[in-house]
């Protein structure tokens, strides 16, 4: 278990670096990190809680913004959708039209770019955003064009931490503030000063590094996510923004894939079962209450079983059929199982993907809060516009 929300078991694999993981993972928690200050309940965010009292009553928020930006919360709105009762877009990617997102309704826009200058966001808020909505900016304190462009529509700013990636700032005012318009109380997604005083967490935590370290030296490099969650799409989604751009570096890294369950027993399973031998999988799965019946008047004489089963109850047989399976064949892979759809259970997870993150960085001694890499297209793309 790895708190009274998650249910977790870990890989079995495991290697003698243990004790130097734990080392660093306590000189982690201990250090004057903005990324790790972010995750605690004592962070200070840089906007007034006079926004959320003063847009309480809007019903329709617009999310505008790429990558980091907009994932986590994203993440947080599908994770927590039955708890949300306002009608929230989310406008993450360059379309050729958006008439779809057009509206006459007065919306909140919520523009999010870190350095102000990301090409999509600006494009799409240019189109999409006017002097009648409540326009709110996200991007650090400097000079540039959506800090600028916030200032001529008299739009509120709200300063992004200049030390905090957009991957890991979901627990930030990048993250809170969208999570507050939408609803939900910011102060139960802070669970980090609970989680590091529990040792079965920071010990999983370890365990989970450990192993991993050990597939990437047998050269399995392809970290598969087997969801059976569809609430949890968006979270692996930036799940796999955080370890693919926070440890693609220098050669090595981590290639996460998604692969939507049971969908994917009929398209990539063999694959996964007797294809390359490069693999490592996490399962992830919830218990929901609410789920659909099957009609037992409609059943014919072979599927008899299926008398009085909801759908849950099948997701969950094909997924317990697929790890015994996968433990037969000597097929490495950890399991989640949420308890609890809430808050709290959401800001455990984000604690431990990013906690796992930084620590497998600082043990294959790459840097794991820049992409030097991304900067490349984005200065090609900046010379092909001056043509």
């Amino acid at each position: 278990m790895l708190t009274r929300n998650i249910d977790f078991k870990n890989f079995e694999k495991k290697s003698s670096s243990l004790e130097k993981i734990n080392k660093k993972l306590q000189t982690l928690v201990k250090s004057n990190n903005e990324v790790i200050s972010s995750l605690s309940k004592n962070y200070k965010y840089s906007y007034s809680k006079k926004i959320i009292k003063r847009l309480k009553s809007k019903n329709n928020l617009r999310i505008l913004g790429m990558g980091g930006s907009i994932l986590g919360t994203k993440a947080i709105y599908d994770f927590l959708r039955h708890k949300i009762k306002k009608n929230v877009l989310f406008i993450d990617n360059l379309k050729k039209s958006l008439k779809n997102f057009k509206s006459k309704n007065k919306n909140i826009n919520l523009i999010i770019s870190k350095s102000g200058n990301t090409l999509e966001t600006i494009s799409n808020s240019n189109i999409l955003s006017s002097k009648n909505d409540f326009n709110i900016f996200i991007t650090e304190k400097k000079i540039s064009y959506l800090r600028n462009f916030a200032k001529k529509l008299k739009a509120e700013i709200v300063d992004h931490n200049n030390f905090i990636g957009g991957r890991y700032s979901v627990l930030s005012e990048v993250g809170m503030l969208p999570a507050e318009l939408m609803g939900l109380e910011e102060k139960k997604f802070k669970q980090f000063n609970n989680l590091i005083k529990n040792k079965s967490f920071l010990n999983s935590l370890c365990l989970n590094v450990s192993s991993t370290l050990f597939f990437m030296k047998k050269k399995k490099f392809n970290s598969v996510i087997l969801n059976y969650d569809e609430n949890s799409e968006s979270l692996f989604q930036w799940y796999q923004q955080l370890i693919a751009e926070s440890l693609g570096k220098k050669g090595i890294g981590l290639f996460p894939m998604i692969s939507t369950m049971p969908k994917d027993n009929h398209s990539l399973l063999q694959l996964y079962l007797d294809g390359p031998k490069n693999n490592f999988f996490t399962f992830f799965s919830s218990k929901d209450k609410i789920s659909e019946k099957i009609k037992y008047k409609n059943l014919v004489k072979p599927l008899l079983n299926l008398k009085n089963k909801n759908i849950e109850q099948i997701i969950y047989f094909q997924k317990k059929a697929t790890q015994n399976v996968f433990s037969k064949k000597n097929i490495p892979f950890r399991s989640f199982e949420i308890k609890k759809r809430n808050e709290k259970t959401l800001g455990e997870l984000f604690c431990f993907f990013i906690l796992e993150t930084i620590l497998l960085g600082r043990c294959l001694n790459v840097n794991p809060y820049d992409q030097p890499a991304v900067e490349l297209v984005k200065t090609e793309t900046k010379k092909l516009f001056s043509i």
